[in-house]
């Protein structure tokens, strides 16, 4: 097996792009991926301030690292969840990740910030462990943006988390879903714009990535994403590519080229209805949003009014 490149040993073969590649090769390809999806969606911008959410996960360690590589800005932000036996060693490997870089990492403990875990919360918020969780991480993305001043705010969903949530969205016809599924959030009000540079890059490019650039990443999943449908969705795509390789990218891109312009108008309604909160003064098309709501029902700290943006 030739790298596709230079014609050496090739250590990884990629059946969607017909190709093959050497460790660096490979690299060079990863970073190549990253800076297509960043200019093709106007992602972001040198001199932008750039915060990564980072979980000790292989995704967004790759993505900051990557960033880096690139020469953008990138500061990282890891949050606290209070998942036992989870929590605190994912984020001994985001920790240690920035320390052998020497890069800037936040760190929020929503124990000891708002006085709640997810796992108490999502029972007492009768919400599913993960919206719990994707509610809370959220809102703290944004407290935490507004409060270091940064344009940008970067997660690690990766091809195989996208095409998953949109073939969810499409089994159910979630309209309003589908109105938002987007690489890129819109900066609102002040509040950081949200993007997710991996879309091009699968979970297996990613897991090789952080193999070939030597970065230590948490191997276990959350326990509290068991039974997930999400990963039941990842399942069939997955069975789908085996079978015809370059599906899931054909999916997924050929939805945002083809599909989502069907559903741009519908996008900016959704935008135009949000308020913000009374609370907290994060965007909400309620007067109370759901996080004030769930830390209420979780018995947390109140909320003080932390997201009022700054002036555009």
């Amino acid at each position: 097996m030739k790298c596709r490149v230079c014609r050496g040993s090739a250590v990884i073969d990629l059946k969607r792009h017909n190709a093959n590649f050497c460790s660096e090769h490979f690299l060079r390809f990863c970073h190549q991926q990253v800076e297509k999806a960043i200019s093709e969606f106007d992602m972001c911008e040198p001199g932008d301030k750039v915060l990564v959410a980072v979980s000790g996960g292989k995704d967004s360690l790759a993505v900051w690292d990557i960033l880096n590589n690139l020469g953008y800005e990138a500061d990282g932000l890891y949050i606290g969840l209070g998942i036992d036996d989870y929590s605190d060693p994912s984020g001994e490997f985001a920790k240690a990740f920035a320390a052998e870089r020497d890069l800037k990492l936040t760190v929020v403990d929503i124990v000891e910030e708002y006085g709640y875990d997810v796992p108490n919360g999502s029972r007492a918020a009768r919400r599913a462990p993960c919206s719990a969780c994707g509610m809370s991480k959220r809102h703290i993305f944004d407290r935490v943006a507004l409060e270091g001043g940064y344009d940008v705010l970067v997660t690690g969903h990766n091809l195989d988390d996208e095409a998953a949530v949109l073939f969810g969205n499409v089994l159910h016809w979630q309209t309003d879903y589908l109105a938002r599924q987007h690489p890129v959030l819109p900066a609102r009000n002040g509040l950081p714009r949200k993007v997710k540079p991996l879309v091009r890059l699968d979970e297996r490019e990613m897991a090789a990535y952080c193999v070939i650039a030597g970065i230590d990443y948490m191997l276990d999943e959350c326990p509290m994403a068991a039974g997930n449908k999400h990963l039941r969705y990842k399942d069939a795509l997955n069975s789908i590519e085996a079978a015809s390789p370059g599906s899931k990218q054909a999916f997924f891109h050929k939805f945002l080229s083809q599909g989502a312009p069907f559903f741009a108008e519908a996008a900016q309604e959704l935008r135009d209805e949000l308020g913000s909160c009374e609370t907290c003064g994060s965007p909400t098309p309620n007067e109370i949003c759901a996080f004030c709501r769930l830390v209420e029902r979780a018995g947390g700290r109140p909320v003080p009014v932390e997201l009022t943006a700054r002036p555009l």
